[in-house]
């Protein structure tokens, strides 16, 4: 099979500087220990118009992140020195890793860690072995969910305030009681879309749709960040009043709820 140019070293760097007629094209850090898998995933992201930096262990990775400041990570959970989990905890610590986008690479098997992985911040996984093509699709829509200049579909155009929740779209900052929220891009997203349609009732297959954008995909990626975002919304996570479970449909955004139990 005839692959792209792609990295020819752990540190190397591929691909022209991003496609200006590509709003999603970004510089893209592949870490993972895999030369082959590493040569076809940059060789397909540069062929897409992204720059590729590549690092071949958990240690490299973390100093290409804090060196280039890239838009968008691909992380592989089997790494040597510093294992990919880690590496997703001290990204996310970073000052400005927050918001930063990372795609896990992980083993068919690994439910478990993928499950982990996307309790720390992930954004999206996808599972080896793997289609290039997929993986390239997948990264475009997270970078262009990540985008300030190009919100999720049906991110208010203005700053929309819902109790004490206030979101900014433009911006991508929301605020609780006046304190900023820490979340990472698909949070956002999905914070703003309930935000959008309160008292509805949502899937996990309308949300993995209408927020992310795909018509497949492992939908405890939906219910993964969903307990995430009453982490950070809730007042007692474990009895939310703000996001409901409607049992045997899916989530409902409930602000009327919250003030109805608060004046009783």
């Amino acid at each position: 099979m005839n692959e792209p140019p792609a990295t020819t070293g752990p540190s190397a760097t591929t691909g022209p500087p991003a496609a200006t007629g590509s709003p999603a094209a970004g510089r893209v850090l592949v870490i993972d220990d895999d030369p082959t898998v590493a040569e076809v995933v940059a060789g397909y992201l540069a062929r897409a118009g992204h720059r590729v930096d590549h690092a071949a262990d958990g240690p490299q990775g973390l100093a290409l992140a804090r060196a280039h400041r890239p838009d968008l990570v691909v992380l592989d959970l089997m790494l040597p020195g510093i294992d990919g989990l880690e590496v997703l905890r001290r990204l996310r610590d970073q000052d400005t890793g927050a918001q930063l986008p990372v795609v896990m690479l992980t083993a068919r098997g690994d439910e478990a860690d993928r499950i982990l992985g996307l309790e720390l911040g992930a954004d999206d996984y996808v599972t080896k072995p793997f289609s290039p093509r997929e993986l390239v699709l997948r990264v475009q829509s997270v970078l262009r969910r990540a985008r300030a200049g190009a919100p999720a579909p049906g991110t208010p155009a203005g700053p929309v305030r819902s109790g004490d929740i206030t979101l900014d779209g433009p911006a991508r900052r929301a605020h609780r009681t006046g304190k900023e929220l820490s979340l990472t891009a698909r949070e956002f997203d999905l914070l703003a879309f309930l935000l959008r349609h309160p008292g509805t009732v949502f899937s996990r297959q309308e949300l993995m749709a209408r927020v992310w954008g795909w018509d497949f995909g492992d939908l405890s990626t939906v219910t993964v960040h969903v307990r995430r975002l009453r982490e950070k919304i809730e007042d007692d996570p474990a009895a939310p009043r703000l996001i409901s479970t409607v049992w045997g449909v899916g989530y409902r955004y409930d602000p009327a709820r919250r003030a109805e139990e608060d004046l009783s």
